[in-house]
C-alpha cells in the first residue's frame, strides 16, 4: 500500500489492495484553477496563453483539464478537446489520459446517480493520480475547470470542489464590461469561498480596445471591494473570433466541392449574402470575404471567378452554394481550375448566414495563426509577475 500522509482520512480499498486517494501525492507544486463565471468567456484561449506565457517566468509548466465535457476519441480513450487542443500545439510532455482523466459521456450523471458514494471515491483517486503525474517534476500546474464555479455539482464534482481536492488558487475569467462581470464574479466567488478555495484574481476578456482603460479602472475598483485583485483585461481580437472554413463546413453540415486542400485553414472575416447583381456584390470583395448564394446564380460565381482568376490570389475565402444547387457543368469546370473553396449546403442562404453569425468559434489545432497572437495578447495584458507571486505564495 503507498505512503499515505498522516492527515489522510482512512480510504477504500480497491481488490488489488491499492487504497483510493483523497488528495493527491504532491502537495507541494504551485496550481492555479482558471475558472470562468459562464460558457464561452474565453476560457481555454486564456489557457493557452497563459501556459506560453507563463514559461516565462516558470521553466516547467503543466495541464491538466480534471473534468471534461466534450471529447474526441484517441486511441479508444475518451480525450477532453482542450487537453487534446492544448497538446497538439505545445510540447507538453505528459501522458494525454492523464491531462484528461474524466469525459463526461451523455449517460455518465445517470450512472453516478445510480451509486454516488462509490463513484465520487473513484473520480477524486483518478483525478489525483492524473494531477500527480502531470506535476511530476514541474514547477507550475495550470488546471483548466469546465465553466462556472458549480459546474459539475450535480455528480459532486463541482469546479469548487474539483479545486479545493487538488489544492489549488482560483483565477475567474468572465467577459468585459463593468457591472455584469463584477457581478458575477462575486457569485463566483462566494462557491468558492464556501468550499475554502482562495480566489486571488479576475481576468475580464473580450473588451472594446477603446474601452479597456475604462473597464480596467471601475471593474478593478469594483473586484478590489470583494478583495479580488483585477490581473488583466484582454482585447476583443477579430481574427480570434473570426470562424476558419472547417469550421462553418461543420456548422452547416456541408459537403466540399473545391478547394479543399487550400480552403480548410483559411479565415472568414466577412460574409455576403449574394443577393444582388454580380456589379453590385463586386463592391464587397475583399480579402477573408466568405459568399453565401444559390448554385443557380451564375452571375455571382461569375463575379467571384472574376475576381479570384484562375491563379486564386484569395480576395475571397470562399463560396457557399445553398439549396443543394449545383452550379451548370461549364461553371463548375471553371471552378475546379481555381482553389477558390466551394461548399454547398441544403440550406436557404439566409439559415446559412445565421447559423455563420451564431456560431461559437472555438480554437482548433489548425489554427496556428491564432496560437503567437493569443500568446502575446498575455504577455501584454496579463500582470504575469503579480500572478507569478501569487502561486510562489502557496
Amino acid at each position: 500500500m503507498p505512503h499515505q500522509p498522516p492527515d489522510r482520512p482512512p480510504n477504500l480499498v480497491l481488490k488489488d489492495g491499492r487504497a483510493l486517494l483523497t488528495k493527491p501525492e504532491n502537495r507541494e507544486t504551485p496550481r492555479l484553477f482558471i475558472a470562468a463565471t459562464r460558457q464561452n468567456e474565453g476560457k481555454t484561449t486564456t489557457c493557452l496563453g497563459l501556459f506560453g506565457a507563463l514559461q516565462t517566468c516558470f521553466s516547467h509548466v503543466a495541464y491538466i483539464k480534471p473534468i471534461g465535457q466534450r471529447f474526441v476519441d484517441v486511441d479508444g480513450i475518451k480525450i477532453d478537446e482542450d487537453s487534446f487542443l492544448l497538446n497538439s500545439i505545445y510540447p507538453v510532455d505528459a501522458p494525454l489520459e492523464a491531462m484528461s482523466p474524466i469525459a463526461i459521456d451523455s449517460d455518465f450523471t445517470r450512472r453516478y446517480l445510480g451509486n454516488p458514494e462509490n463513484h465520487r471515491k473513484l473520480l477524486v483517486d483518478r483525478i489525483c493520480r492524473a494531477f500527480d503525474r502531470t506535476a511530476c517534476n514541474r514547477d507550475l500546474v495550470i488546471i483548466e475547470g469546465s465553466g462556472h464555479a458549480g459546474v459539475g455539482a450535480v455528480f459532486d464534482m463541482s469546479n469548487a470542489e474539483v479545486a479545493r481536492i487538488l489544492g489549488a488558487k482560483a483565477v475567474i475569467i468572465s467577459s468585459g464590461g463593468i457591472g455584469r462581470p463584477v457581478d458575477e464574479i462575486a457569485l463566483n466567488k462566494s462557491l468558492f469561498d464556501k468550499f475554502g478555495v482562495e480566489v486571488v484574481g479576475a481576468i475580464l476578456n473580450k473588451v472594446h480596445p477603446e474601452k479597456l482603460d475604462l473597464v480596467k479602472e471601475f471593474a478593478g475598483l469594483g473586484l478590489r471591494r470583494l478583495g479580488v485583485p483585477l490581473l488583466g483585461v484582454l482585447p476583443v481580437d477579430d481574427q480570434l473570433s473570426a470562424p476558419n472554413l472547417t469550421q462553418i463546413v461543420a456548422e452547416l453540415q456541408g459537403r466540399w466541392l473545391n478547394g479543399f486542400n487550400t480552403g480548410v485553414s483559411r479565415r472568414v472575416r466577412h460574409v455576403v449574402v449574394g443577393a444582388m447583381t454580380a456589379r453590385g456584390i463586386m463592391d464587397y470583395f475583399q480579402e477573408g470575404m466568405l459568399i453565401i448564394t444559390p448554385g443557380d446564380r451564375d452571375d455571382v460565381i461569375l463575379a467571384a471567378l472574376a475576381s479570384c482568376g484562375p491563379g486564386g490570389d484569395r480576395m475571397i475565402s470562399g463560396i457557399i452554394l445553398t439549396r443543394n444547387i449545383l452550379p451548370h457543368p461549364r461553371l463548375m469546370e471553371m471552378l475546379a481550375q481555381t482553389d477558390i473553396p466551394v461548399v454547398i449546403s441544403g440550406e436557404e442562404s439566409y439559415t446559412v448566414a445565421s447559423k455563420i453569425h451564431g456560431m461559437t468559434v472555438k480554437t482548433q489545432p489548425q489554427d496556428s495563426d491564432k496560437i503567437p497572437l493569443i500568446r502575446k495578447m498575455i504577455l501584454e495584458h496579463i500582470d504575469l509577475e503579480q500572478l507569478q507571486q501569487t502561486v510562489e505564495t502557496q
